[in-house]
């Protein structure tokens, strides 16, 4: 099933889902889930449809684990990454010694003077191995890879998260935690 359709059906659900439900009429709840049936009715846009068994197909094999059904699979969400307030409810935990951010070279500057920024997303985002975060960086050209000693970070008292995809989250890295 996987094909174009489907990869163009995952990137729009993840601009709804993250970004902008009112797109399509959608409401999300607070901790940002959207009734399935709901969605599934109201995702007509660009011309494009969905019935339950793409988007079951699309939350089981999306290679980066975007979205998440409930228990029942009633409801959905993004599993990271949201630009609108919703509380994931997401437990604090103890990272990995090192880990690794993907960007570009036109960053850098800004990066070295001001550290990583969330910007427009509600959590700075990690990955525990390079080839990820060369993965991540490598959408916009060239991949450069940042090390975050986020072992001295959470010492010093960052908060980070592990999100259900295995991202890691945090509100900020400060310069002084990278190395480029």
């Amino acid at each position: 099933m996987e094909n174009k359709i489907t990869k163009g059906i995952s990137k729009l659900l993840s601009y709804i889902l993250r970004h902008s439900p009112e797109t399509i009429g959608l409401e999300l709840d607070e901790n940002g889930w959207a009734d399935v049936n709901e969605l599934i009715a109201k995702f007509d846009l660009y011309d494009r449809r969905i019935d339950f068994e793409q988007l079951d197909y699309i939350v089981e094999n999306n290679d980066k684990k975007r979205f998440a059904f409930n228990d029942n699979k009633t409801k959905i969400r993004a599993s990271q990454g949201h630009s609108i307030a919703v509380e994931l409810n997401l437990n604090q935990a103890e990272p990995l010694v090192y880990l690794y951010h993907g960007t570009v070279e036109k960053f850098l500057s800004d990066i070295k003077s001001q550290g990583l920024q969330k910007m427009s997303r509600r959590h700075v985002h990690l990955s525990a191995d390079k080839e990820t975060a060369n993965k991540v960086g490598g959408r916009r050209g060239k991949a450069v890879i940042l090390t975050i000693n986020s072992g001295e970070m959470h010492r010093a008292g960052y908060k980070f998260y592990l999100s259900a995809n295995n991202v890691w989250l945090t509100d900020v890295v400060p310069a002084e935690y990278i190395t480029f």
